[in-house]
């Protein structure tokens, strides 16, 4: 059973920065894709960043040259460098991995920017 368990939200204001962890167990975790993805109130969850094994990067556009997606397989633990942070990037941030045809989720950490 694989689980996933994030970290490092919290409050920050304006322009501050957060680092978000994201500690897997259950698998092999470097032989996996992992993403980060937010949902703010009323809206979908969507993709803010991912990794694959290899460590090739993706991000949206909303996020790119402000948020560093990384990962220490070796602690079988994925991050999310947050900087330069705006009040819009208020959200649940949630990691997920999707393994032999199943897609797993973390509970979630509350990131608020906010002055």
């Amino acid at each position: 059973q694989v689980q996933l368990v994030e970290s490092g939200g919290g409050l920050v204001q304006p322009g501050g920065s957060l680092r978000l962890s994201c500690a897997a167990s259950g698998s092999i975790f470097g032989f996996y894709s992992m993403g980060w993805y937010s949902q703010a109130p009323g809206k979908q969850r969507e993709l803010v960043a991912s990794i694959t094994s290899g460590g090739r990067t993706n991000y949206a556009d909303s996020v790119k040259g402000r948020f560093t997606i990384s990962r220490d397989n070796a602690k079988n633990t994925l991050y999310l460098q947050m900087d330069s942070l705006k009040p819009e990037d208020t959200a649940v941030y949630y990691c997920r991995t999707i393994q032999n045809g199943y897609i797993y989720w973390g509970q979630g950490t509350q990131v608020t920017v906010s002055s």
